[in-house]
């Protein structure tokens, strides 16, 4: 919460509600879309899928140490993602 607090313009958050409790997590995901909304930039590295596609905007899959794939969040589709966290690419059409 300290770090919401700074008003930073830049956000980085691993894992943000990794072993914490409903109340936690719902105060944690308002406060990232406050930020987002406030026009901040937040980096969320998540293996969370759901968290993944309720509060981005465009989400990179990284694998192997490799970004895979972008997709917009809206046009994400969970399979997609599934397969690029697999470290399966998408054939150019």
């Amino acid at each position: 919460a300290r770090e919401f607090e700074r008003d930073p313009a830049l956000l980085v958050v691993g894992q943000p509600t990794r072993g914490v409790d409903i109340g936690a997590i719902e105060f944690i995901h308002r406060q990232i879309i406050a930020m987002r909304d406030a026009g901040k930039a937040v980096l969320l590295v998540s293996v969370e899928l759901d968290e993944i596609l309720s509060l981005s905007d465009r989400i990179l899959v990284m694998f192997d140490g490799q970004i895979m794939g972008e997709i917009l969040a809206k046009d994400a589709d969970e399979r997609e993602i599934g397969l690029l966290m697999a470290g399966v690419r998408k054939e150019a059409a």
